[in-house]
């Protein structure tokens, strides 16, 4: 199975605090992974190193065959990536914004006018191409937002909690459209707090307090735990990593939030 990030004891210190700690995961290409765990979690963290942002401290990790390490610029070339803040120019419109994502990503001429109609086409955006993106709503922001991170056809899209706040009829739609880029070969790494939409990804992780606790498809971790659903899973993730950590010396837990 070829893997699209590969990463083994990857580590990020702050000073004294650990903000991830020896996280060791593999995501298979062509897949959708769900990254879970509280606030504060090391989620992001992680995110910032995958994407060539942040280096870690230590460990090894590569994204499309490429080192987190000393090659991030060709990392950034290949991702596509999309924050839960909606991040693009309110004042413009819909087109105005694609033509100046696929400015950045350098592309023009015919390939830009056919890229801008196929990603207008999968957002359910026809008709609004003159519509200032601030006066849309929560789900067709994000909507907007996802199309402009695929201008370039990254091979990965990482997604910050692109659902988060959006209406439950936007987010089944969101989730649809991940699917489908999904079976287009494109790999797909997602943060979410929402268990309903963890459920649909192939592979989820659970992090917490900057360590991985468990990793499987939602089914497996069922199974091996014996609850009902992903949410007793977490829950009981949690409550077991607080008792390990409770029985280390006063101050490690502190260290490694």
């Amino acid at each position: 199975m070829s893997m699209a990030i590969q990463c083994e004891n990857l580590t990020k210190r702050f000073g004294p605090r650990v903000a991830v700690n020896n996280l060791s995961i593999e995501i298979p290409k062509g897949s959708i992974y769900g990254f879970l765990g509280p606030n504060g979690s090391g989620k992001s963290t992680t995110i910032r190193m995958l994407c060539g942002l942040l280096v870690p401290t230590s460990g090894t990790g590569t994204v499309l065959g490429f080192d987190v390490m000393t090659q991030s610029e060709e990392i950034k070339q290949r991702i596509g990536y999309m924050s839960q803040k909606f991040s693009l120019y309110e004042d413009l419109t819909v087109e105005e914004n694609l033509d100046f994502y696929a400015g950045i990503y350098g592309i023009d001429g015919p390939h830009r006018k056919k890229r801008k109609e196929e990603l207008i086409a999968m957002a359910g955006l026809t008709g609004r191409e003159t519509q200032l993106a601030g006066s849309l709503s929560g789900g067709w922001k994000q909507r907007l937002a996802l199309s402009c991170a695929l201008l370039h056809e990254p091979e990965l899209l990482i997604l910050d909690e692109p659902t988060a706040g959006v209406d439950p009829v936007s987010r089944r739609i969101f989730w649809d459209v991940i699917h489908d880029l999904a079976k287009k070969g494109i790999t797909i790494l997602v943060t979410t707090h929402y268990m309903d939409e963890a459920q649909t990804c192939d592979w989820i992780g659970f992090i917490f307090f900057g360590n991985l606790l468990a990793q499987g498809t939602p089914q497996d971790l069922i199974r091996q735990l014996e609850v009902q659903n992903l949410e007793d899973v977490f829950v009981t993730l949690v409550q077991q990593e607080e008792q390990r950590l409770a029985a280390i010396q006063p101050g490690t837990k502190g260290a490694a939030q």
